[in-house]
């Protein structure tokens, strides 16, 4: 019979949590699952550990080599079966009453797509997190929003939603798709945002799920300096979403301040987010508004509708592109006309946006 839910769980070289993850799975108060795991090439104990569970509800594929967490993620997904599907990381653990707290809100709510959960803290060791300077205490404890609302937040500010902690409608993957392969940081925002166009999502007060953090940031949500370099490059991708929102009044309800812009049609609405984008000073959200008002400037038709309905023409759109510097041109420039300064005068003299930029430069001058 089809299971309620199908608990996916992506697993790569953690044979030190995997048997506590999979047991916190088994101990749930709710028993009616499915547990779809793809160890995605390990080369440690993990198949061995998974393997040593004679539970028949547990079904296990292996990855020769290791292909990414989102080609293990929809595996799963796609030799599932269950009405809801529960994403679990190979390292994190559930607290027993998470699935049927989660599966009687679906239930009572058709018109939610996903459901999430708080979140309690561990380290390495399994120890809670709880001393006051843990930078990431506050990142799950946001408050429930509209769609619209939580549109407006992935655009401004990224995401805030614990991916291990969601319980989603198995439908939804069939209506806006599964995770992006490519994607290594950010397939969670990425699906988020596509979930959040056509559906409502909540978040239940509850702590739900152990979420575990390492000291050393050797984890897939660990802000390494490759991770940092990477979210930017996924969420920019990612805002390309946004850019199938076809009614004015949808817009207006995820960016109210866009109306300043303008009178918004269909064909222009490209426009409002970019200005939208420029407007946050963040280089690679300025660079892809600048790109998507580019492109759209480019058909006559759309030109004409930006400069009767927005007053933007062909000069303002060029007094854009040399007004903003994603590039960090202005700041190269700045040092290369300061060489003769000292490195504490530049360093004072320097915008804090670039700070760690001209640190590094700095360090160079250092070393000659």
């Amino acid at each position: 019979m089809t299971p309620t839910v199908s608990v996916i769980i992506p697993s790569y070289n953690h044979e030190r949590y995997v048997r506590q993850c999979i047991q916190s799975v088994l101990d749930q108060t709710l028993q009616d699952f499915e547990i779809v795991i793809t160890d995605d090439g390990s080369t440690d104990r993990t198949v061995d550990i998974i393997e040593s569970f004679t539970d028949p509800r547990i079904k296990l594929f292996k990855h020769n080599v290791n292909k990414g967490a989102s080609i293990a993620a929809n595996n799963c997904i796609l030799n599932s079966h269950g009405k809801y599907i529960a994403m679990l990381s190979s390292d994190d653990i559930w607290y027993p009453e998470k699935l049927a707290l989660q599966v009687k809100y679906l239930d009572e709510h058709p018109g939610v797509a996903a459901v999430f959960g708080r979140v309690d803290w561990i380290n390495e060791n399994g120890n809670l997190i709880a001393y006051k300077g843990f930078p990431y205490t506050s990142m799950f404890e946001v408050e429930n929003r509209s769609r619209h609302e939580w549109l407006r937040q992935f655009f401004l500010y990224g995401n805030c939603l614990c991916h291990p902690s969601s319980l989603v409608r198995r439908e939804c993957y069939s209506e806006v798709g599964m995770f992006k392969p490519a994607y290594a940081s950010l397939p969670d925002l990425d699906f988020w945002i596509r979930i959040c166009i056509k559906y409502e999502i909540t978040i239940l007060d509850q702590k739900l799920i152990q979420f575990r953090k390492f000291a050393d940031e050797n984890n897939a949500s660990g802000e390494t300096t490759e991770t940092l370099i990477r979210n930017r490059l996924e969420h920019r991708h990612s805002l390309n979403h946004y850019l199938t929102i076809n009614n004015p009044d949808e817009l207006f309800l995820i960016f109210p301040e866009a109306i300043k812009y303008g009178e918004a049609t269909p064909e222009i609405i490209p426009y409002f987010l970019g200005r939208i984008a420029i407007k946050t000073d963040d280089d690679y959200k300025v660079l892809w508004g600048l790109d998507v008002i580019c492109r759209l400037i480019q058909d006559d038709t759309n030109a004409k509708l930006l400069e009767n309905k927005c007053n933007f023409t062909y000069l303002d759109f060029i007094k854009l592109t040399g007004a903003y510097d994603p590039f960090k041109i202005s700041a190269l420039s700045t040092i290369t006309s300061t060489e003769k300064r000292t490195p504490i005068k530049l360093f004072l003299s320097a915008s804090k946006r670039y700070v760690k930029e001209i640190y590094l430069i700095l360090l160079r001058f250092i070393k000659k």
